[in-house]
């Protein structure tokens, strides 16, 4: 009874941690993931793309989120080989410093961090603060976890099951290695791994020399999560956690090499502070690794070999293979599946398109214009696709619920052939424009522009949730950022208006696209959040109206 006890106690505390940490990264990357393309893209310099992992990964609490961002931005070209390994690397180092943070004695500083957070998160709409108050809840949570942890490995401590496994684990150091990879991998999480390690070393329930080898196979594993997670992506996106893993893996295993026969390893490790043993290996594991920078663009080519370019050719281009097939026309799930699917990759095109729109404003290049303009006519032939395949559908043999689906989807697929000509005539002309008559924007006016797109192309990774999965927290999560693009839209009309007002020229002169570049961007969301109203209203989360319905009899007279 005493291991039911402590396994169900184990598994919550655990989950607590796991869900505080969740609870951080969800709130950082609502407040400010459309700026992370910004940070991650512009680092070209090894040393600062690894300052730049480092932030993230402490903002983010996690490397391997650090790690599938700068692989999405490197499947795209938008930054190359060497500095995504460094931004990884860099984002390694920045999480063993939040396990340094998160091990301190601070729960004294837990009622503080739920009062401020819980006030923030559930009082204040202001969108920025309500996301910070979920940061500082998730703080919260994570430290009351570990506290958790240590209560629950008190009574156990002295059993004979506990000591047993920790023998084994201290006699076997590869099966310890391998425990601390499979942990950290299934759980998603090398931090909450080397945070449980460290508050079991502290307590005395797990010797540090388990716990050492324990945090080497947690950073095996943590290399692991993205390459897993990233096995969708296009090859150019792969080389990088493979490349990533490896480095990080092949160190690992040296280091535990080093380590059982490093003879004067004990005389380094302090009885006073067994945990903080755990943190400094930890920290000097990953700063050491830095010290590969210079030459982790060599294994440029030999990933290249591994996974080469797919070179798309005929229907195998995702531009125009389509997932619609007339064997499915008589099998209504799987017709709705496969419109859900041609919805889905109709949203891809569309956020193919309008990823390179805001670099024409700044650089203007006629061949991605027509490019951009070429992918709007598979989009096209998409939705041609889609009514056609809607109007051979025997709508009245298929279920209510089927047939509310399939007029759903028809009509997002519409509203993304019209976010397509947002793009191709209102966007692409102005930024083509703006080069043809040589305006210029003003510093503020072309960061608000930044802002507004970056937040639309967020937005697009939304909506995909939304399609997939019919996933009303992200529908909310949709609208909620549709408000913000109309807040945001609002807020730079006015400050560019200011601009022209205190006589700044470059505003007066950029004032027409600067104002049709702002309206285009807001509608083109507007399109793209389209998918959450289905979803909303049949869960009864949307009113029918704004419109006041009571007039009082004052007004009346």
């Amino acid at each position: 009874m005493a291991i039911l006890s402590f396994l169900i106690h184990l598994t919550g505390a655990t989950m607590l941690l796991l869900f505080g940490v969740r609870m951080v990264r969800t709130g950082i990357e609502r407040a400010y993931g459309a700026r992370f393309r910004r940070l991650v893209t512009a680092s070209r310099l090894p040393m600062r793309a690894a300052a730049t992992g480092f932030g993230l990964a402490i903002l983010l609490q996690s490397s391997a989120a650090v790690a599938l961002l700068t692989a999405g931005f490197a499947g795209i070209g938008a930054i190359g080989f060497a500095a995504s390994l460094a931004v990884i690397m860099g984002g390694d180092l920045g999480s063993a410093l939040l396990v340094q943070v998160l091990s301190f004695p601070l729960d004294w500083l837990v009622p503080l961090l739920l009062a401020v957070g819980g006030v923030l998160f559930i009082k204040i709409e202001n969108r920025t603060l309500k996301q910070a108050g979920r940061v500082i809840l998730g703080i919260a949570f994570i430290l009351i976890s570990l506290g958790f942890l240590r209560e629950t490995m008190e009574p156990i401590r002295d059993s004979g099951v506990l000591p047993a496994l920790s023998r084994y684990l201290t006699r076997d150091a590869v099966a310890a290695f391998l425990v601390g990879a499979g942990l950290s991998f299934v759980m998603m999480s090398s931090l909450a791994v080397i945070l449980m390690c460290v508050t079991l070393v502290s307590v005395g329930a797990l010797p540090v020399a388990a716990g050492i080898s324990l945090v080497l196979g947690a950073n095996l594993g943590s290399s692991l999560i993205p390459l897993w997670l990233s096995r969708t992506m296009p090859p150019a996106a792969r080389r990088i956690p493979l490349a990533a893993a490896l480095v990080r893996g092949s160190a690992a295993i040296l280091a535990l090499l080093a380590v059982a026969r490093l003879p004067g390893l004990n005389a380094l490790l302090t009885v006073e502070a067994p945990g903080q043993n755990l943190v400094n290996i930890h920290l000097a594991f990953n700063a050491l690794l830095l010290l590969t920078l210079p030459f982790v663009g060599l294994l440029e080519a030999p990933m290249r070999r591994l996974l080469p370019d797919r070179a798309p050719q005929g229907d195998l281009d995702p531009d125009t293979r389509t997932a619609l097939s007339e064997a499915d026309l008589q099998r209504p799930q799987l017709a709705v599946s496969a419109l859900r699917r041609e919805t889905l990759r109709m949203l891809n095109l569309v956020e193919a398109m309008c990823g390179p729109v805001m670099d024409l404003f700044v650089t203007p290049d006629h061949e991605r214009a027509q490019a951009i303009i070429a992918r709007d006519q598979h989009v096209n032939i998409a939705l041609d696709g889609v009514r056609s395949f809607v109007a051979r559908l025997p709508l009245d043999e298929m279920k209510k619920e089927d047939r509310k689906q399939v007029r759903d989807l028809t009509e997002y697929a519409i509203a993304l052939e019209s976010a397509g000509d947002i793009l191709v005539k209102r966007l692409v002309p102005r930024a083509l424009q703006r080069a043809r008559d040589g305006v210029k924007f003003s510093d503020a006016g072309l960061q608000e522009l930044r802002d507004m797109h970056e937040s639309v192309m967020q937005n697009f990774h939304i909506a995909a949730s939304v399609v997939i999965a019919d996933d009303a927290e992200a529908a909310r999560l949709l609208l909620e950022e549709k408000t913000e693009i109309a807040r945001r839209e609002r807020s730079s009309r006015k400050k560019h208006l200011k601009r022209i007002s205190g006589g700044v020229t470059t505003s007066l002169a950029s004032s027409n696209i600067h104002l049709e570049t702002l309206k285009a961007l807001k509608d083109l969301n507007s399109l793209i959040a389209s998918a959450a109203y289905p979803i909303l209203h049949r869960q009864g989360q949307l009113l029918e109206t704004r419109l006041i319905t009571a007039i009082s009899a004052e007004t009346d007279d």
